[in-house]
């Protein structure tokens, strides 16, 4: 493996990675056609947080935190961190020392596929993290890796300065060559959404609205009285 640190990368426009982060992980999700997802292992290591930005991505070895130091210094106002290992790692590789270094670069958080510690700390610093694991076990710093290659996390593949999006729901990557397209289906089902959500407080049933009682009536669901199902 290649071990660098690359520099000058490209990322997608701000603004319409903030506009997908506030329509939500599984909005965005849906209006891709449920692509993007980094799966269930991440979780926000508290509730409530969402955020989004472009990714500066990290490839460390297991206990290992070296590149993380190293990807510091090429982080920008707007970004987030995403960090993977090159096999499985539940150690705790970051805190709030280097929570308190990213904030000073105006990075917006956290997606690591190993572990993190110092949780308490984070959330009072509202430096918001996404974790496969919350671990005391420390880390070293003595084995090189590389900061701004392509990563895979979940499957999926996250390339340097791509949109990454993470709420309470998980995270998910956009491509940046998939911003717009993600921006038009993202406003196309809140719209149709919003639309659902009126139709509910006035009374109607989603049976009718998306047309599943003939869903039901094919799959061979029967409607019967109690009395006459035996109760």
């Amino acid at each position: 493996m290649r071990n660098v640190v690359v520099t000058e990368i490209h990322r997608a426009p701000l603004s319409k990675v903030d506009e997908l982060a506030g329509h939500g992980v599984a909005t965005v999700h849906e209006a891709l056609g449920r692509t993007g997802y980094l799966g269930p292992r991440l979780r926000p290591v508290y509730a409530g947080a969402r955020t989004g930005g472009t990714a500066v991505t990290v490839l460390c070895w297991p206990g290992d935190n070296l590149m993380i130091h190293a990807a510091v210094e090429q982080c920008e106002p707007g970004d987030l961190l995403v960090v993977t290992t090159t096999s499985p790692s539940s150690d705790g590789m970051f805190g709030d020392l280097f929570a308190t270094a990213l904030l000073a670069r105006g990075v917006r958080g956290l997606v690591i596929d190993a572990g993190v510690r110092d949780i308490a700390e984070l959330q009072a610093m509202n430096f918001p993290v996404w974790s496969a694991a919350v671990s005391a076990q420390g880390t070293v710093k003595a084995t090189a890796g590389s900061v701004n290659v392509p990563v895979n996390i979940g499957g999926r593949t996250i390339t340097p300065g791509d949109a990454v999006l993470a709420d309470d729901d998980g995270v998910m990557v956009v491509p940046r060559g998939d911003i717009d397209r993600a921006l038009q289906g993202a406003r196309q089902r809140v719209a149709k959404e919003d639309a659902a959500r009126q139709a509910f407080r006035d009374g109607e049933l989603g049976l009718d609205r998306y047309g599943l009682r003939a869903k039901l009536a094919e799959l061979g669901v029967e409607y019967l009285t109690a009395g006459e199902y035996g109760l």
